[in-house]
């Protein structure tokens, strides 16, 4: 890869971590700390991660455990997991909270997988506006005669090669995904 391509390969990769990140926070029966993450309790009045005030563990494939480090929030976390979009009911013995994900069923899969195709979409939508980017500039630099006809159709080839390796990838990532969600 030449130096023009490297600062979009490191956008275009950006693009993949945050769909991995996304896709991560996608509940597929079982257990994963990253379900979490998006969801803040009030500590001291300030809107906290949960990961930042408990010890966040999975306890078996399909139950996790909250130990918060202070335990008067043990209220605060369990609400905040209620009203947040997790629709999982946590039990509460005091002093750790356990969260059972159930087997979600057939249908709720398929819509899982079909969210999961929607979100690798969007992140092939975004790196190939990093693509458009980077194709604009060299049409730039080619009209300010920076660079010669040669090197822009080169370099154009280059980011294409590139696109078409980062669009691999978010499938590759994607069907992963799907594997886990469509396994019971």
């Amino acid at each position: 890869m030449s130096e023009f391509t490297k600062p979009y390969e490191e956008k275009m990769n950006g693009c993949i971590r945050h769909l991995e990140r996304e896709l991560a926070a996608i509940r597929a029966g079982r257990a994963n700390p990253a379900v979490l993450d998006k969801i803040t309790v009030d500590y001291y009045g300030t809107p906290t991660p949960i990961n930042q005030v408990a010890a966040v563990a999975v306890a078996e494939a399909r139950i996790l455990t909250i130990s918060p480090w202070d335990a008067s929030l043990v209220r605060a976390i369990e609400k905040a997991i209620l009203t947040s979009d997790l629709g999982i009911n946590p039990t509460n013995d005091g002093r750790v909270l356990r969260l059972v994900f159930p087997a979600p069923t057939e249908e709720r899969r398929k819509q899982l997988a079909k969210d999961v195709q929607k979100m690798g979409e969007e992140g092939k939508v975004a790196v190939r506006n990093v693509r458009r980017d980077a194709m604009d500039k060299l049409k730039a630099q080619k009209k300010a005669s920076e660079i010669t006809e040669d090197d822009q159709k080169k370099l154009e080839d280059e980011m294409q090669k590139l696109t078409d390796k980062m669009t691999k990838q978010i499938d590759k990532v994607c069907e992963e995904k799907n594997r886990e969600i469509m396994e019971l």
